[in-house]
């Protein structure tokens, strides 16, 4: 059966490795005096709030990996030549905890992330981490502040790990010291919208998010910012999310900053999931990868990872072929398209007139696991 989540419980432990990251068990906590009251879930929005604790574990060339801590959230203090701030040396995480129907608390799929984690630690030239390790501090800050995970069924405690290079020198170089930060907050739906309502792409091909032999493919802060831009050029031109498009080709890549998946029929009449191929420029999405083992065992339809260019879409839009269209990612789960302005011409997206039943029935699937209405 597939893991497709991990039980924040006191007796998993991971593997002890303690000259890449100290040992969970020499973790210190000091709790915080002043703890905030809790917000309404009906009220929260994406990312404004946040618990009342955070983990912090800092690394030195000399001295190798501190013993962790959790302390009261506050702010950090950094010298103003920090690498991170001048060469974004830094990468970042997405994950959630969830409260399931019988109270229990849940990561979804955490190794996942830790993974990805590693990767984009190795690319930044960022010190190496346990991974098992890092994860056993996670869930014991989620632990602390568990009371700010949301007794609802549609919010959840978002958790941000972040890892920067804090060197306090101006040399383009590996940095000397470095920090891993853990932060969480409940958050409600990532879109204004909604949690589950269509949203319009604008694709330019003048815009790139990423290229071959870049970054595309590591969780770095450095692909969000340069987005920020463009995002607001869609929004002027009446489009809520950008859709990413790469070389003459215009092969699509991502969503926002969410994986792609288009639901169609093939011009062989089979029904197929198509999501762009892991070619270096994708994210590997923990949403993704969820998405693509859920559709391969149910065993009903094609499941494909290949690329798609503009001009396929739009003749199989042409055709009546296209099915339904969305993005998935750790934020939003499983968000639909409703339409897509390309060059000046919008195209509607027959997602929802399609129920949209597959987009639905995955985001159920996710769900219901994620509260532990599914088991798997």
């Amino acid at each position: 059966k597939r893991k497709m989540f991990v039980i924040c419980s006191a007796g998993e432990t991971g593997v002890n490795v303690t000259d890449l990251l100290s040992n969970a068990a020499d973790l210190t906590i000091e709790r915080n005096p002043a703890c905030k009251p809790k917000p309404d879930p009906s009220t929260l929005l994406f990312g404004k709030q946040f618990s009342d604790h955070m983990l912090t574990i800092s690394w030195s060339e000399k001295g190798g990996w501190e013993a962790p801590e959790i302390k009261p959230f506050q702010n950090l203090s950094l010298h103003p030549a920090t690498s991170a701030l001048h060469y974004s040396i830094e990468l970042f995480e997405g994950m959630k905890a969830f409260r399931g129907f019988d109270n229990h608390i849940r990561l979804f799929r955490p190794m996942l992330n830790m993974e990805r984690m590693h990767r984009s630690a190795e690319r930044s030239c960022l010190p190496l981490f346990d991974k098992n390790e890092l994860l056993e501090c996670i869930k014991k800050l989620v632990e602390v502040d568990q009371e700010w995970v949301p007794y609802s069924q549609t919010a959840s405690l978002y958790i941000r790990p972040t890892f920067i290079g804090t060197e306090p020198s101006l040399g383009v170089a590996r940095p000397g010291k470095a920090m891993i930060f853990v932060i969480v907050g409940p958050v409600g739906p990532y879109f204004a919208t909604g949690s589950f309502n269509p949203v319009s792409l604008l694709a330019d091909p003048s815009f790139v998010r990423a290229w071959k032999g870049g970054v595309g493919a590591y969780k770095m802060g450095g692909n969000y910012g340069p987005t920020i831009a463009v995002q607001n050029e869609a929004q002027k031109r009446g489009c809520q999310q950008v859709l990413w498009l790469y070389e003459e080709e215009e092969q699509i890549t991502e969503v926002g900053t969410m994986n792609l998946f288009i639901y169609w029929t093939n011009t062989k009449g089979e029904r197929e999931l198509v999501t762009p191929p892991l070619d270096g420029i994708i994210l590997p999405g923990v949403t993704r990868q969820s998405l693509l083992d859920l559709s391969r065992s149910w065993g009903e339809f094609k499941v494909t990872e290949c690329t798609v260019n503009m001009k396929e879409l739009l003749d199989a839009l042409d055709a009546g072929r296209v099915l339904e269209m969305f993005g998935a990612g750790t934020a939003c789960v499983v968000c639909p398209v409703g339409s897509l302005l390309y060059k000046g011409k919008t195209y509607q997206i027959p997602t929802m007139q399609n129920g949209p039943d597959l987009a639905k029935r995955f985001y159920t699937e996710l769900t219901d696991i994620q509260v532990s209405l599914l088991h798997v």
